[in-house]
């Protein structure tokens, strides 16, 4: 057993991201283990684009509300101790709300092979972002 070492707080790429977003790498694993996590923290009405997972994503919600986007239109809004599920392939997005900060802990897993774990596709419009939410009652 061992600590492993921290990485320093990074920017997230903006081709990526619409708005300030910063992650910490909780885990990126080494074979055989495919593990990843992140705590990303996003500043009001920050947002992915447009991605899909190979294998899904989990989200934890840690601080503030999320809000968590499919293609379809729906909009699930998730508070803190809440976990969404999105399922592999699915094209989605996520962040903040506009009015406070988020943080969520991203967790997938690498493929095993070499198709990217991650597909990152367009911005999320604000039309989109903006669309009415769902809470889980």
């Amino acid at each position: 057993m061992e600590f492993t070492k921290q990485q320093p707080s990074s920017k997230a790429p903006a081709n990526w991201f619409t708005g300030d977003v910063w992650w910490d790498v909780i885990v990126a694993g080494q074979e055989p283990s495919r593990m990843r996590a992140n705590l990303v923290r996003f500043s009001p009405g920050a947002r992915t684009n447009w991605h899909s997972h190979a294998v899904g994503q989990t989200l934890h919600v840690v601080s503030g509300i999320a809000l968590i986007g499919t293609r379809d239109g729906t909009i699930l809004e998730a508070h803190p101790g809440e976990t969404v599920a999105c399922p592999p392939n699915e094209e989605h997005w996520h962040g903040a709300a506009p009015d406070r900060f988020m943080e969520h802990i991203a967790m997938w897993e690498g493929t095993g092979d070499d198709t990217p774990e991650t597909t990152w596709a367009e911005p999320v419009t604000d039309q989109q972002y903006n669309g009415p939410r769902s809470r889980n009652q």
